[in-house]
């Protein structure tokens, strides 16, 4: 099994994943616990496995989002709702829209579940704090909720490393939107009006991109495309520790891809979205 099969996991986990971002029914379950706008809703959902965490863990965790973004959010979240709120609203939410969507997915469930927890519990918790605190939370009775649970633990835990491939490359957070715009020629208001970076933000990360020679006018260089690639496989060979050697892991996967597709084409998460993920 190569590191190729840990990318074509994420590609299969990330929409159950993401229908906490982009389904309706899950936008108002965080507003209904009094998570005031999708912004409120976004910081405070997705760092609550950490608790009453502030603006700078998030900013230093999430890596990519302008600070000021998330101080608009963090920690006035914490003065309308607690963690405990929002994480049940969170996963309660979740597994219905994923029943909505793709009605086969507890007998999915019951097949990958065995797997997907084996690799939680063997992937490595030094260095990756979003995956830590997901993994050390209670595991849900309700196989669809337990699925949503591991699909993000795991997410995470890939995330987790992407970042600190991000950090090793001396790719800060607004330069990695920027060579990925470059790379998928997407327009750059996608990134900037959904991670807070300006114009001129932007800019003055295109001229430090440029100043490397992994930019210029023409798009990505070749040591542009070299850098994003060694850090897209550098990441893909970090997530792949949670899966080497787990039974039954190629199994969860093909259960789980019909499902995948299922909610990919629903329309409950957007395609192309902010995260960078295509469908499965």
């Amino acid at each position: 099994m190569d590191n190729g099969f840990a990318r074509t996991m994420w590609r299969v986990l990330e929409p159950l994943h993401a229908v906490t971002y982009f389904s309706p029914e899950c936008v108002a379950a965080h507003k209904a616990v009094g998570l005031r706008g999708f912004w409120m809703g976004y910081f405070g959902a997705r760092s609550a496995p950490l608790g009453t965490a502030g603006p700078n863990l998030v900013e230093a965790t999430f890596y990519n989002f302008h600070p000021s973004m998330i101080r608009r959010a963090l920690p006035d979240a914490w003065t309308f709702t607690t963690p405990e709120a929002i994480l049940s609203a969170r996963r309660t939410a979740a597994a219905s829209v994923l029943r909505a969507v793709a009605p086969d997915i507890e007998t999915a469930a019951a097949t990958a579940l065995p797997a997907l927890q084996a690799a939680i519990e063997a992937a490595p918790a030094p260095g990756r704090p979003l995956f830590a605190a997901n993994r050390d939370l209670p595991t849900p009775t309700d196989p669809v909720q337990a699925l949503w649970q591991a699909a993000t633990t795991l997410r995470e835990h890939r995330g987790d490393g992407h970042v600190a491939c991000l950090l090793a490359e001396g790719i800060d957070g607004c330069e990695a939107h920027v060579l990925f715009a470059a790379l998928t020629g997407s327009p750059a208001i996608i990134w900037q009006a959904n991670r807070g970076w300006t114009e001129s933000d932007w800019a003055a990360a295109q001229q430090r991109l440029e100043a490397r020679g992994l930019l210029s006018g023409d798009g990505l260089t070749d040591d542009g495309r070299a850098v994003r690639e060694h850090i897209e496989s550098r990441t893909d060979a970090l997530a792949m520790t949670a899966y080497q050697g787990i039974p039954d892991i190629a199994e969860a996967l093909t259960v789980l891809t019909p499902i995948s597709k299922a909610v990919a084409h629903s329309g409950a998460v957007p395609y192309p979205n902010p995260m960078g993920a295509d469908p499965a």
